[in-house]
């Protein structure tokens, strides 16, 4: 387990929106990148996703959970691993949570935290010169 320690603002973000994108290419899906920061005492962001399987949601969690401690982000928690229909990886700033669908619904954290913002997370695709534009 990871020691707990607080990330400067810049750094909590760009790691939220680093976790949405590595479990976008590991196939997650209706991933939403809250900012609670002044709303929560506990984090700043919570990333939310929906997972198509437990095989799924645990692959993407490990590998979140490998590629933060190869980069100096190991997560200072992991819980659901073994039922997987909600995996929870807390990095202290950031909490990532890997829902399956029904669990997803059920406990609605957009609702909860309906006025957070929504951070923009997705790559940009840029076109190249000569490509029309659509």
């Amino acid at each position: 387990m990871a020691t707990k320690t607080t990330k400067t603002k810049d750094e909590a973000r760009q790691l939220a929106i680093a976790a949405a994108r590595m479990i976008a290419d590991d196939k997650c899906e209706e991933i939403v990148v809250l900012d609670l920061k002044g709303r929560s005492p506990v984090t700043d962001y919570f990333v939310i996703a929906t997972g198509t399987s437990d095989r799924q949601m645990r692959a993407a969690a490990s590998a979140l959970a490998d590629w933060g401690k190869k980069n100096g982000n190991a997560p200072w928690h992991v819980a659901g691993m073994d039922s997987a229909d909600w995996v929870v990886l807390d990095f202290v700033d950031v909490v990532v949570h890997l829902f399956n669908a029904t669990h997803r619904r059920y406990y609605d954290l957009e609702l909860i935290w309906g006025e957070a913002p929504n951070i923009r997370w997705q790559r940009v695709v840029r076109k190249k010169k000569d490509e029309p534009v659509e």
